[in-house]
C-alpha cells in the first residue's frame, strides 16, 4: 500500500499507520511493530538571504558530492551527497510546485503566515535505513522520538552552512553561516534527546562488496564443478567447505564450529559490529529483506 505525500501532508505519521492496521488486517496479514526504511526531514521557510552567495566551500560536510542547480538560468538551489545514505537539498520549493502541481502547500503556509508572493525554500534531508539503524532508530515509534536528534546530526554533525575564512585553513573552525543558525535550530518538539554515540561502522566492508565476493567464488566453483543451478552449487559449495575444513580439524586445532566462531569474533573487533551489538537484529533484517526481495523477484511475485 502506498500513501500519497498529501495524505500524509495532512496528519501525523502515527495517525497515517492507525489508519493502515485495519487495512492490514482484513488482507489477512498479522500486524507488527512499524519499522522505518527512511525518513525525510524539512523545514519551508522564507529568508531575505541570497541562496547562490556562497559557494561550494562554504558547505563543510561528510558528503562527497556538492551541487548547484539552474532553471531557466534562475538559481534553484543546492544538493549535498545525493545517492548517498544521507542527503541534502535546499532548493526554491515555489519554483518546484510549478512542475509537481502541489498546490496544496499554499494552504499550509498560508496558515503560518506566507504572505502568498514571496518565495518558499525547502531546507530537507534524507536518511536512510543504514543511518536509521546505526542510530539504534529502526521502529517507528523510536525514530519519532528522535527527530530532534536526527536533525541535530545532519545540521550539525553531517552538514553545515559556515562563512569561510581564508586565514584559517582548519575548515571545522569556520563560523556558521548566520541563516544555518536558525535552521539548525528547528525544534521537532521530541523527548528523545541527543542521539547515542555510536562505533564507527567505517571499517566494515559494503555489504555489496560481500555480495559482490560471494558471487565471484560461487561462480569460480560452478565452472569448476560444472553445476550451472546457483542454488545447488550453493549448497554444494557450503558442504565441500564444510567437509575440507572438518577433515583439517587436526590442523587448525579444533573443531570448525569453533573454528569459525573464533573467525568471527576477530572480525567483530575489526568492523566494530560487537560494539554495536544492539543494531545487530535491524542490520539482519535488511539483510533478511534483500534475500526475500530477490527470491520473490526469481519465483515472478
Amino acid at each position: 500500500m502506498k500513501l500519497s505525500s498529501e495524505y500524509l501532508t495532512y496528519v501525523l505519521p502515527i495517525t497515517a499507520e492507525k489508519e493502515l492496521e485495519p487495512v492490514i488486517k482484513y488482507v489477512g496479514e498479522e500486524v507488527s511493530e512499524a519499522r522505518v526504511s527512511r525518513i525525510d526531514l524539512f523545514v519551508d521557510f522564507v529568508s531575505s538571504v541570497d541562496m547562490e552567495s556562497w559557494d561550494r566551500n562554504a558547505w563543510v560536510t561528510r558528503a562527497r558530492s556538492i551541487n548547484a542547480y539552474s532553471v531557466d538560468n534562475k538559481f534553484s538551489g543546492w544538493t549535498v551527497g545525493l545517492g548517498g545514505i544521507i542527503s541534502a537539498r535546499l532548493y526554491d520549493k515555489t519554483l518546484e510546485i510549478q512542475k509537481s502541481k502541489k498546490y496544496y502547500l499554499h494552504e499550509l503556509w498560508r496558515r503560518a503566515g506566507w504572505d502568498g508572493t514571496s518565495k518558499v525554500w525547502r531546507l530537507e534531508f534524507q536518511l536512510k535505513r543504514d543511518v536509521l539503524i546505526e542510530k539504534g532508530l529502526v521502529g517507528l515509534d523510536a525514530a519519532l522520538s528522535n527527530l530532534n536528534g536526527l536533525w541535530s546530526y545532519a545540521t550539525t554533525e553531517w552538514l553545515r552552512l559556515t562563512i569561510p575564512n581564508a586565514a584559517d585553513e582548519t575548515r571545522s573552525r569556520w563560523p556558521i553561516h548566520p541563516l544555518w543558525g536558525c535552521l539548525s535550530s528547528v525544534d521537532w518538539e521530541t523527548s528523545g534527546g541527543t542521539l547515542s554515540a555510536r562505533f564507527s561502522y567505517e571499517r566494515t566492508p559494503r555489504k555489496e562488496e560481500v555480495y559482490s565476493r560471494y558471487l565471484s567464488v560461487l561462480t569460480s566453483f560452478m565452472a569448476l564443478s560444472g553445476i550451472q543451478d546457483m542454488g545447488e552449487a550453493g549448497n554444494e559449495l557450503f558442504g565441500c567447505m564444510a567437509s575440507h575444513f572438518s577433515k583439517m580439524s587436526d590442523v587448525i586445532g579444533k573443531p570448525l564450529e569453533d573454528f569459525v566462531s573464533d573467525k568471527v569474533a576477530v572480525k567483530e573487533r575489526q568492523y566494530n559490529t560487537r560494539m554495536n551489538a544492539d543494531q545487530e537484529e535491524g542490520m539482519k533484517e535488511v539483510l533478511r529483506d534483500s534475500a526475500d526481495e530477490y527470491r520473490r523477484e526469481s519465483d515472478g511475485e
